[in-house]
């Protein structure tokens, strides 16, 4: 396995020694996240292109070399990862685009993307000896990290704000997690996450400030740069809220670079609702910070006044030559049922918003043009928030168990 040789501040570019720090940078507190660098020299002779091809561990672990391993936990048997890729022609014909491809990563065992970062996360923390994991979330986080933890055998403290979706809290109560719904937005469930934690030393999921649960995330990014044979896309779209999704896929996409398995970084496009968009206000800005403020939007998952890894998301996108884009509601709600009725992939909300901002990009003049190989990521299953589903689609039709109530119901085609 290729070791971790260092950390790196992403803001003042300091080196740490893998267990000198934990989480962020003393230097620059909270706001200074930390990249995790290996060895890549070593690391480049143990992933190879003919070792993946031969490589039947279809999960996110086929990844090991590029990934802080500690043990082989129970939890890694849940089988996380390798998430269908789709191809749309036709989709892609109406978009104007050459090629698009849907990464659907609702299809993981709790039903996001986010468990790629809790199975690092329950796997590090058996790893430091640790017994309790906490985190705050607007769901999903907290949802895969009680899933990953239960099978782990450690007991998990979820803070979620309380307005958070009932599907997503019943998860977290089915894996025995303890449940703290947070009289607060999101920015306040972190608040008291993060005190919890330093005062009862916990082992901390958020990660936005845990350096080590990008690695996981970021095998999407290598997930697909593999299943296109290495042809990486042009753009990549994928939404944002704390900032960590966009920033896990620069970092899989570099590391791969690094290794010399692929040759370039696909631009990134990080899509935030109209109504919480202070990294798409900073980037469209050019503003060195990214200012905190209210947030507002039916996309609970991305609902995030206060992005955490802010530092992070900017690089990512600016680094990659990208951009971003702002959607609102309504269009959230519309990508939901398009992307459903053209590939059968059922998003919720945030896990919809990076297609959303493609169908905006694309429909508004936004820099595509017909030779550009796409990429979404649809971060979340629909099934985590029933309700908007049905903003989305409304209600269904009421007859009677005769066929004559069916007359003048039907649609005719």
């Amino acid at each position: 396995m290729a070791k971790v040789t260092s950390l790196r501040c992403v803001l003042c570019g300091r080196l740490f020694e893998p267990g000198e720090v934990e989480y962020t940078c003393t230097s620059c507190g909270m706001d200074g996240t930390l990249d995790i660098l290996y060895d890549y020299q070593r690391a480049k002779k143990e992933l190879t292109r003919d070792g993946l091809a031969r490589n039947a561990n279809f999960s996110m672990w086929r990844y090991s070399p590029l990934m802080p391993v500690t043990v082989d936990s129970r939890a890694r048997h849940l089988r996380c990862g390798w998430s269908p890729l789709y191809r749309l022609p036709e989709l892609a014909s109406e978009l104007g685009v050459r090629a698009l491809f849907i990464k659907d990563d609702g299809r993981n065992p709790t039903g996001s993307m986010k468990d790629r970062a809790s199975a690092v996360a329950v796997d590090r923390a058996l790893g430091l000896g640790k017994r309790i994991v906490a985190c705050s979330s607007t769901g999903n986080a907290a949802s895969s990290l009680s899933g990953f933890a239960a099978v782990g055998g450690l007991q998990t403290y979820i803070f979620v704000p309380h307005t958070a979706p009932e599907a997503k809290v019943t998860q977290l109560l089915i894996y025995g997690s303890y449940v703290l719904l947070v009289r607060g937005d999101y920015a306040e469930a972190f608040d008291l996450s993060t005190r919890a934690i330093e005062r009862h030393g916990w082992y901390n999921r958020n990660c936005a400030i845990n350096p080590y649960l990008l690695e996981g995330k970021k095998t999407v990014a290598m997930e697909i740069a593999e299943q296109l044979q290495w042809n990486v896309p042009d753009y990549v779209f994928i939404s944002v809220g704390d900032g960590c999704c966009v920033s896990s896929l620069y970092k899989g996409f570099s590391d791969l670079v690094e290794v010399g398995l692929i040759e370039r970084i696909p631009r990134l496009v990080g899509v935030q609702a109209e109504g919480c968009q202070p990294i798409h206000r900073a980037i469209q800005e050019r503003a060195d910070r990214v200012t905190f403020g209210p947030a507002e939007t039916l996309a609970d998952s991305i609902d995030v006044g206060a992005p955490r890894n802010w530092a992070k998301a900017l690089r990512a996108i600016r680094r990659s030559g990208g951009t971003t884009v702002a959607v609102t509601d309504e269009e959230i709600l519309n990508a939901m049922r398009l992307l459903a009725r053209k590939s059968g992939v059922f998003g919720e909300p945030a896990g919809v918003t990076g297609f959303a901002g493609l169908v905006k990009m694309a429909t508004q003049g936004g820099g595509l043009s017909s030779s550009d190989r796409v990429a979404v990521v649809v971060t979340g299953n629909g099934l985590k928030d029933i309700v908007s589903a049905r903003k989305a689609v409304g209600r269904p039709l009421v007859v009677e168990p005769n066929i004559e109530s069916l007359a003048g119901k039907l649609p005719v085609y």
